[in-house]
């Protein structure tokens, strides 16, 4: 491109001025009219959704969205727009040439006759599904819906161009002059005004991806093949494979057929649903014809405008087949889902080759506004996806189907631009194609570079140096009733350092215990990139000399975080463990992970605990080796990377996890011998319009005579945080078993009873309900006594005991709260329902907190 405008300049001036010329000419020829309009009722000044705006003279137009906005170009040679709706009295309006764009508002009459039957928005008491001909013809639909989705046919392939677009919208002239963006001024070339809703946007994020799709019905399968993959990034900065999964799960496929419809990682009951009757509310419209067809137009809206459903409108042909044939429908502008301010999808479907009905046409649009300000800068995204090439009902071989369910050819990600001018359904926009530019542009700037550094540190924690990184920034200071102050840091390697090898080291001081900590590690990847990208192939070897709470495995922080400081009650019963480990791990794309493990602890007990056997003697320490194997399958799991973390995308499918330990006596000095097997399962069940549920079962038993530390000592939390999977009214140490089993059972209603309620349905706030329940028990031969020598459980300074065994009876906590509080906060009052007679019991009421980002 470059040398092609050196050549023009250098040999064809003259022609290459008059060029330019005739452009300019032509672009003051063509002057373009823009309006930026909304349409409501003169008399309630509600909004209309889907009125129609055509261009007079021509055949274009558009329609308003369900918060009644539209946007239209138009040029100066056809400056008048007809706007119009069946109920309502046609406008026209005709503009004058102007360099902005153009606001209106249009009042549309309504006509005098009575639509109470075709009106979605019509009075509550009046609407009933029985004798209503809205409902009848829907349940068609319903009833006739297995036949007219494209998993009906046998077999059917095509080829798929999807093309996903980030933009920041409505950029202010104020935004634009600031001090601190001065350096980016070059930024400010690609700003464009967005067709759809007609204000300024400046483009951030491209990603598109070619693949071919194959189906067969029996048995049902169902493959993708992605030939070329292609996105903006900030590689460096943040995890640009774990931000595409992300806005993936944002912007699912969206099945319209489909009963419960996954969109932004959440599930909406869909309007084909067979319960959909019963929380939507139906309308006959208007009849039409669309590509020959003669279709009723099938508005639909929920009961109440809280809840989370969808409203739009279906065209129906009228034919026996009660095919849907176009479908355009978003949320409502009072429904409980935090930062959208608008949503579209637009689907239409054809026949190919009259052997099916097929997409021909699918869009997803989201704009993201954590205010919700009308005139507030906002992100604004669109999902366009174009099909290609279909072939219905021939015979796929088998082994196409072998593999994976999502294939990525080795060099899709390394395509050419000539590939991609080709493989594209239709070429990118001016706009679209400087986005790559623009983003590698950005990255070159120092100023950016200081920025994502100082962000990444306050959001991941830590701070790079080259080929070293400080951190987590949390761990830096803390305290609890052993160590007093605790002042701690550490780091480790990054990928500048190298790809297949990492350290990690911290040293830390108690400076009440006057005592150093410390910790070291180094993990080799197996395989040809880094040691956290999945599917992760390490071998790790580490050494840890640290303070630890007896039975508290923290997942996903670390145990000395800050915020996990603040505990209540007593809660000094803590041990210095000594733990060398050495651990395998392989994860495969088909979500089977496997893992070993030898580890060696000397646990020296430290606080108020103490280790005591049935003589009265006093044990300094205990001294354990155990070799285990563990198996984790989560089918289709998906995630996003942080530095010292990852969050799953959660899906239908249930994360199953089996482990099993092994400690042989004599070994590398292990004192007793004793097997021990855990098993869990974690599975999410939705149930639109009432929410969902996560579901997690866990059981574990031990063979073998240990004393109370090698127990199964259950997971208590003495913080004033929520913490899940945990039971949040136990006491550290509480109980133990040699065998148990439990449930966490926590529902989420999503706004479901609050919606209904007046004044209370704009705060946006949602019902949460937790159950959890523990059973268990200790063996008559790991119950301490004078006979078996073991150590004794531990009591408190007074006499009272510590810890204990599950009689006949569970342990049992259920909680009743809100979420979505200021929406990031979650305050549940709990109740602990047994055991309230043990000395130090917390209080039978307790209110706990949780942060907590959703949709």
């Amino acid at each position: 491109m470059l040398s092609n405008q050196f050549i023009l300049k250098a040999f064809y001036r003259p022609l290459w001025l008059f060029c330019i010329l005739l452009i300019a000419w032509n672009s003051s020829a063509q002057t373009y009219i823009k309006v930026k309009g909304k349409v409501v009722d003169a008399k309630t000044s509600e909004v209309i959704p889907f009125a129609s705006i055509l261009i007079q003279g021509t055949n274009r137009g558009t329609q308003t969205d369900l918060n009644g906005n539209f946007f239209i170009e138009t040029s100066a040679q056809h400056p008048s727009i007809k706007i119009s709706i069946i109920g309502y009295q046609s406008q026209t309006k005709t503009f004058q040439t102007a360099k902005d764009v153009q606001q209106l508002t249009v009042r549309l009459q309504s006509l005098n006759t009575s639509l109470d039957e075709v009106v979605v928005k019509g009075k509550k008491d009046k609407y009933r599904n029985k004798d209503n001909p809205a409902v009848q013809l829907v349940r068609k639909v319903i009833e006739h819906k297995s036949m007219n989705r494209p998993e009906a046919l046998d077999f059917y392939q095509y080829n798929k161009y999807e093309k996903l677009e980030f933009d920041l919208s409505n950029i202010s002239e104020k935004f634009r002059n600031k001090r601190s963006l001065r350096k980016f001024d070059f930024v400010f070339n690609h700003l464009d005004t967005s067709k759809i809703t007609g204000k300024v946007t400046l483009p951030m994020y491209l990603k598109e991806t070619i693949s071919d799709v194959y189906y067969r019905k029996n048995p049902e399968s169902k493959k993708e093949v992605i030939t070329g993959d292609k996105m903006t990034g900030l590689g460096g900065y943040v995890d640009n494979n774990g931000i595409k999964l992300y806005l993936e799960a944002l912007y699912q496929e969206v099945n319209f057929y489909d009963n419960n419809i996954l969109l932004l990682a959440k599930q909406f009951l869909g309007p084909t649903s067979p319960i959909a009757p019963q929380f939507y509310r139906y309308a006959i419209i208007d009849t039409t014809v669309y590509k020959d067809t003669k279709c009723i137009t099938l508005g639909f809206a929920p009961r109440n405008t809280n809840d989370q459903l969808f409203q739009g409108q279906m065209l129906v042909a009228m034919d026996s087949s009660y095919a849907v044939r176009k479908v355009e429908m978003g949320f409502s502008k009072d429904i409980n889902v935090n930062f959208v301010t608008d949503l579209k999808i637009a689907q239409e479907f054809e026949f190919v080759g009259d052997k099916g009905l097929m997409l021909t046409k699918d869009d997803l649009i989201i704009e993201f506004n954590p205010l919700k300000k009308e005139n507030g800068m906002s992100l604004f995204g669109q999902r366009s996806v174009s099909y290609h090439d279909y072939k219905l009902n021939v015979p796929i071989v088998a082994n196409r189907f072998e593999g994976y369910r999502t294939e990525v050819l080795k060099d899709a990600t390394q395509r050419k631009d000539d590939y991609w001018s080709q493989a594209r359904h239709q070429p990118l926009s001016t706009k679209e194609m400087g986005i790559y530019t623009m983003v590698d542009s950005v990255k070159s700037v120092p100023a950016f570079q200081r920025f994502m550094n100082t962000a990444s540190f306050l959001m991941e924690g830590y701070k790079p140096l080259g080929a070293f990184e400080i951190g987590p920034v949390n761990t830096f200071y803390s305290f609890n009733p052993v160590e007093g102050l605790r002042l701690r840091l550490g780091g480790r390697t990054t990928a500048k350092f190298s790809e297949r090898m990492a350290f990690e080291v911290y040293s830390a001081y108690g400076f009440r215990d006057q005592k150093w900590k410390y910790f070291a590690s180094a993990t080799l990847s197996l395989t040809d990139h880094n040691i956290y990208t999945y599917p992760i192939r390490h071998l790790r070897l580490s050494y840890q000399n640290d303070l630890k709470i007896p039975g508290q495995e923290l997942q996903f922080v670390q145990e000395d975080n800050f915020l996990l400081s603040f505990k209540r009650g007593i809660n000094n019963q803590r041990t210095y463990n000594q733990v060398w480990t050495l651990d395998w791990l392989r994860e495969s794309k088909s979500g089977v992970a496997w893992s070993a493990q030898i580890k060696k602890t000397i646990q020296t007990p430290t606080g108020s605990l103490t280790y005591e056997n049935g003589l009265g003697q006093t044990v300094p320490q205990l001294d354990n080796t155990e070799f285990g194997v563990g198996l984790r399958y989560a089918p289709n799991e998906q995630f996003y990377q942080g530095k010292n973390y990852r969050i799953p995308i959660v899906n239908q499918y249930p994360v199953i996890q089996l482990r099993y330990n092994y400690s042989p006596k004599g070994f590398l000095g292990s004192e007793y011998e004793y097997s021990r097997v855990m098993a869990q399962m974690y599975k999410r069940v939705n149930i639109p319009p009432f929410g969902y549920t996560n579901l997690t079962i866990e059981g574990a038993k031990l063979w073998g005579k240990v004393p109370f530390p090698l127990l199964l000592i259950h997971r208590a939390n003495q913080t004033y945080s929520y913490q899940l999977e945990s039971y949040n009214l136990m006491n550290f140490l509480e109980f133990v078993s040699d065998q148990y089993a439990t449930i966490f059972f926590d529902h989420h209603f999503n706004g479901f009873f609050f919606n209904k309620i007046p004044l209370l349905n704009r705060l946006k706030i949602r019902e949460v309900a937790t159950f959890t329940g523990l059973w268990g028990s200790v063996s008559d031969q790991n119950k301490p006594s004078s006979d078996n020598q073991l150590l004794a459980f531990p009591k408190y300074a007074n006499g009272d005991p510590i810890t204990y065994s599950l009689d006949h009876r569970p342990y049992m906590e259920m909680s009743v709260g809100v979420e979505n509080v200021f929406k990031i906060l979650r305050i549940d009052l709990l109740k602990r329902l047994s055991y309230l007679d043990h000395p130090n019991a917390p209080s039978s009421l307790a209110i706990r907190f949780r942060v907590k980002f959703d949709f």
